[in-house]
């Protein structure tokens, strides 16, 4: 039997739709194929033992998984939850007939919990543009991706918890960008502020200057004369992220793994210090990767 979930890969900031494709029949052996690197191929051992660990059958035939376009490398342990419901499905263990509607990503314990993965917001803003109603993701990363309005997303914790919703059994409430106590918990990265400095008036006010003409600046000095100090107050006097560079910030740190469970969107400006001690070239990755 021919199942097909749906999964999505990151690169970069953005996201695309991968086609997991699974097929059970006569025969032995495991095959993964698509171009997959040496994380998803483990997810074997983590998927049969999540499996056996909460009354599934690994299916003793043979299975082979494709994952779709076979073009675009997939990396990572967050294809461990499509692989596995599509085991499933194609065992006619579970009912497939939601699947075609649902994006689903995770990574799988050895006993069944969904852990956290990293970039749900773009995986959330390109399934709501290829049309999906659903998007189920672990529960620590649902806050993150529930700022995308027109899709659903589903928090899910255990495969348990998701068989059983794909099912029918039970009913997984979405997490909406509209409940209060989601839309009202930001990330809060002002621990310092401009007014703590005192004196350096010359600098203060070339800062200011700075950051009201959207200026570049470079400060130049001494070890301990406050370079730093300075450059770390300076998004405390820039004005809030509108709501494109909030998302395209939210991104950035979604893919990068910075976001807390608590975290719904980005609304203050971020700071990074690489020590003055780096590389031009690891510099331009520290920049292109977290900036």
């Amino acid at each position: 039997m021919l199942t097909k979930v749906f999964g999505s890969a990151v690169h970069g900031i953005s996201a695309t739709t991968i086609t997991v494709e699974v097929t059970v029949v006569q025969g032995i052996k495991f095959f993964l194929v698509g171009l997959p690197d040496n994380a998803v191929k483990e997810s074997q051992q983590r998927i049969e033992s999540a499996l056996l660990h909460n009354g599934f059958r690994m299916p003793g035939k043979k299975i082979v998984i494709n994952m779709a376009p076979a073009d675009i490398r997939k990396e990572g342990s967050a294809y461990d939850l499509p692989i596995a419901i599509g085991i499933l499905a194609a065992s006619s263990q579970i009912s497939e007939q939601m699947l075609s509607k649902i994006l689903i990503m995770g990574e799988l314990s050895l006993d069944g919990g969904i852990m956290p993965i990293r970039g749900s917001l773009p995986m959330a803003v390109q399934a709501k543009l290829e049309g999906f109603e659903g998007l189920i993701i672990p529960e620590q990363n649902a806050r993150e991706a529930c700022i995308v309005e027109g899709i659903n997303v589903y928090p899910a914790n255990s495969l348990v918890e998701v068989t059983r919703f794909l099912s029918g059994e039970t009913q997984i409430q979405p997490i909406k960008s509209d409940t209060p106590d989601v839309s009202s918990k930001v990330a809060d990265f002002s621990e310092v502020d401009f007014s703590d400095v005192k004196g350096q008036e010359n600098i203060k006010r070339a800062m200011e200057i700075a950051a009201a003409g959207g200026h570049n600046l470079i400060l130049i000095g001494p070890p301990g004369a406050g370079k730093t100090m300075l450059a770390r107050r300076m998004p405390g006097i820039l004005p809030p992220l509108s709501l494109d560079e909030a998302l395209e910030t939210t991104k950035i740190h979604s893919v990068a793994g910075k976001l807390g469970r608590i975290t719904s969107i980005l609304r203050q400006r971020p700071f990074r210090a690489p020590h003055h001690t780096i590389s031009d070239l690891v510099l331009l990755k520290y920049i292109a990767y977290y900036c």
